[in-house]
C-alpha cells in the first residue's frame, strides 16, 4: 500500500481539476494571496499551487477537518502553500486579507443560512477589487444544468434537507447586497460552473 492511498480521497478533484486550473491561471494572473474555503481534503491544493507559484494558496476547513488538509500538505508540500487554517463559515474568520477567495463545491453543502452568512462576511477578508471563484453546481432561472444535477440535488436533500443546488439568481442577490458584480459564468464539464464575482473597488 502507497502512502497516497492511505491520504483521503475524494475523486472528484482528479476529474475536475485541470479544467479548474486553466481558468485559474487565466484568473490569477493578477491575484497574489488567495484564501480558499472549504478545502476539504487538500487535493485542490496541492495541485493548484505548484501550477500558480506567484500565488500564496492559504487552506482552510472546519477545525475537525483540518487534519486531512494537513495530511496532503505534508505529502506534497509548497513553498507557497502555508499551513491551513480553521474557518466555519458561520463561525470565527481567520485574521486574512486576500485579492481572491475560491472555494469548490461548498454552497450547494451548506445550509442556504451558512450560504448568506458566507457571502455576507467576504468582505472581512477579500480586499476591495478582489475576486471570489466559485466552482459547483448551480441553476440557472430555476432550471438544472442537466438531468444528472436533478438527480444529484435529490440525493443531497435525501442526505439533508438543508443542502441544496442553489440558483445563480439568488447568489447574485447576495453578493449584490455586499458589493460584488458577477463578471463571468463559464461552463465546465459534468454540468459544472465556473463563477465569478469581483468585489468593489
Amino acid at each position: 500500500m502507497t502512502m497516497e492511498s492511505q491520504l483521503p480521497d475524494a475523486p472528484s478533484t482528479e476529474r475536475n481539476r485541470q479544467p479548474i486550473l486553466e481558468h485559474l491561471q487565466r484568473l490569477l494572473v493578477n491575484s497574489r494571496h488567495l484564501l480558499e474555503i472549504g478545502s476539504g481534503t487538500g487535493q485542490h491544493a496541492v495541485y493548484f499551487a505548484p501550477r500558480l507559484p506567484r500565488v500564496t494558496w492559504q487552506t482552510s476547513e472546519r477545525l475537525q477537518n483540518l487534519h486531512e488538509v494537513q495530511a496532503w500538505l505534508n505529502y506534497s508540500p509548497a513553498d507557497n502553500l502555508p499551513a491551513p487554517v480553521a474557518l466555519d463559515v458561520t463561525g470565527n474568520w481567520p485574521s486574512l486579507r486576500v485579492d481572491t477567495v475560491f472555494t469548490s463545491n461548498t454552497l450547494h453543502i451548506m445550509p442556504a443560512t451558512a450560504v448568506e452568512v458566507f457571502f455576507a462576511r467576504l468582505k472581512n477578508v477579500l480586499q476591495p477589487g478582489g475576486q471570489l471563484i466559485v466552482y459547483g453546481p448551480v441553476k440557472i432561472a430555476g432550471e438544472y444544468i442537466g438531468p444528472s444535477n436533478a438527480d444529484f440535488d435529490c440525493w443531497l436533500k435525501e442526505q439533508d434537507s438543508l443542502r441544496g443546488i442553489r440558483d445563480l439568481e439568488w447568489l447574485d442577490q447576495l453578493a449584490a447586497v455586499e458589493g460584488l458584480v458577477r463578471t463571468e459564468n463559464n461552463d465546465l464539464p459534468a454540468h459544472n460552473q465556473l463563477l465569478v464575482w469581483q468585489l468593489a473597488g
